[in-house]
């Protein structure tokens, strides 16, 4: 969450990121009200218990010295100056609940160097990779969704028997090649001096609160044993929506030290999201589903180190689409693309040539999304209790914590399985894959099983 002091002193600031943020709506100054009321109980407190401490001090003195009637009128004061302590540390709670909850509703602010827009067309391209040297296509490149059909690697349809829309089965050399850029990720990744994780995948209600998913965001995740829109407690259990929220809050709570710092962990998990927002905008294909697999990087660092180090970590996940030979372009997210939490984004979007969109390059297809490399300031930090010690002597302070998919493994298998396609439909694999394909140069497909196969004429 943001500074409440900086709400306070730089109120003007805020409402002008919230404008950029294109957030209507926002009472700030009913914010700031509750914010000087609870200041203002919080004093009138302290006050009334340097008064008791002053008084029962008199008591004791007042009974040694015989004044009994002056010490029971001390007595009665104290009783009194007790119940209107309690009185108003009751009040002074309901308005810092009041405050907690409606700063936990405010977005983090963005970086002044984020480009001012309404929306992703506002994005800044910031660079384009691996277009001056294309491998030569196909004339008609065939989308993932019916090339998987046709080589029998992915299947969609028996998925939505077992589990329901949204859901699909790798099978064969599909299953490998989704198992192989895990690795490879991983290997990639532990290069650039990453130490790995095996997070836990139900994540409590408390941590989806430190990385900013609730409660802004709770349509789109799975709640374990109840619907996401009922009342929910701390503990609460959620299905994880990106690795992102158990590693962030592995620490916490903690107070870390500066020679822990930078800490970079990455985490291979299978995420889940209702995609509640984005209903029937992809129906075919492992675009946009409800389960998928990515290798997320996390990073925590002194503040004054973030913004270099958010530079760097958008050119460790761009190593994989380098090493793979995808080209992919870089965009500067603007203000109102932005996520709640992150202060600047870059993300990575790879070219996949199957599927024609309006917003693609002359060469056609569609730009897909495969990594947000995110730095989130201390907003991530204050809402989990993640600090550091500068000097062993000093202060804890908030650090910054970053994260970039590194990257999404079912976006990345769309786009290999669409530039790498040759014309008699078989896909080549890149050459840094092939160890982890146990030496395959070809995905060929398989022959589909089932009496169905037979009656769509693709078996004898």
């Amino acid at each position: 969450m943001i500074d409440r002091q900086l709400l306070r002193d730089e109120p003007e600031r805020v409402r002008d990121a919230l404008a950029a943020r294109n957030m209507e709506g926002v009472d700030i100054d009913r914010v700031l009200d509750v914010y000087d009321e609870w200041r203002s109980l919080k004093a009138e407190g302290d006050d009334l218990r340097h008064e008791r401490n002053e008084v029962s001090q008199k008591i004791g003195q007042l009974k040694q010295e015989g004044k009994d009637e002056e010490a029971q009128e001390a007595i009665d004061r104290s009783g009194e100056l007790k119940t209107e302590l309690q009185e108003l540390e009751a009040r002074a709670d309901e308005l810092e609940a009041e405050l907690d909850e409606a700063l936990m509703e405010l977005p983090n602010l963005p970086h002044e160097s984020v480009p001012v827009g309404a929306d992703e067309a506002d994005n800044e391209e910031v660079r384009r990779v691996g277009f001056d040297d294309l491998r030569e296509l196909p004339d008609e490149v065939t989308p993932h969704y019916d090339l998987g059909e046709e080589l029998d690697i992915i299947d969609e349809g028996r998925a939505a028997k077992t589990t329901g829309s949204g859901f699909y089965f790798l099978k064969g050399e599909g299953a490998m090649l989704e198992h192989a850029l895990v690795q490879f990720m991983l290997d990639v990744h532990r290069e650039q001096e990453y130490v790995d994780l095996f997070p836990p995948i139900p994540v409590k209600t408390t941590s989806m609160e430190g990385t900013g998913q609730l409660p802004k965001f709770a349509e789109d995740a799975y709640r374990i044993g109840g619907s996401e829109t009922e009342n929910y407690e701390d503990d609460d259990l959620w299905l994880c929506p990106t690795a992102e929220v158990p590693v962030t809050n592995m620490y916490r709570d903690e107070i870390l030290l500066k020679d822990d710092l930078p800490l970079k962990h990455q985490a291979y998990t299978p995420n889940f999201r209702r995609e509640a927002g984005e209903h029937g905008t992809e129906t075919r294909g492992i675009v946009r589903v409800h389960q998928f697999n990515k290798v997320e990087l996390v990073n925590f660092v002194e503040p004054e180190e973030s913004y270099d180090r958010l530079e760097a970590l958008v050119d460790e996940a761009a190593e994989v689409l380098d090493r793979l030979g995808l080209p992919y372009r870089v965009l500067s997210l603007c203000t109102g693309d932005l996520t709640f939490a992150s202060a600047k984004t870059y993300d990575l979007e790879v070219w996949a040539p199957g599927t024609e969109s309006d917003d693609a390059p002359e060469q056609g297809g569609r730009w897909l999304e495969v990594s947000s490399a995110s730095n989130f300031e201390d907003f991530q930090a204050r809402r989990a209790g993640l600090r550091y010690r500068p000097e062993r002597h000093e202060s804890a302070e908030y650090l910054h914590t970053l994260n970039a998919s590194g990257t999404a493994v079912g976006r990345v298998m769309v786009a290999l399985l669409e530039y790498y396609q040759n014309e008699d439909g078989t896909v080549d694999v890149p050459e840094p894959l092939q160890p982890y394909m146990g030496g395959r140069e070809v995905i060929e497909g398989h022959e589909p099983v089932g009496e169905a196969a037979v009656g769509a004429g693709k078996k004898d």
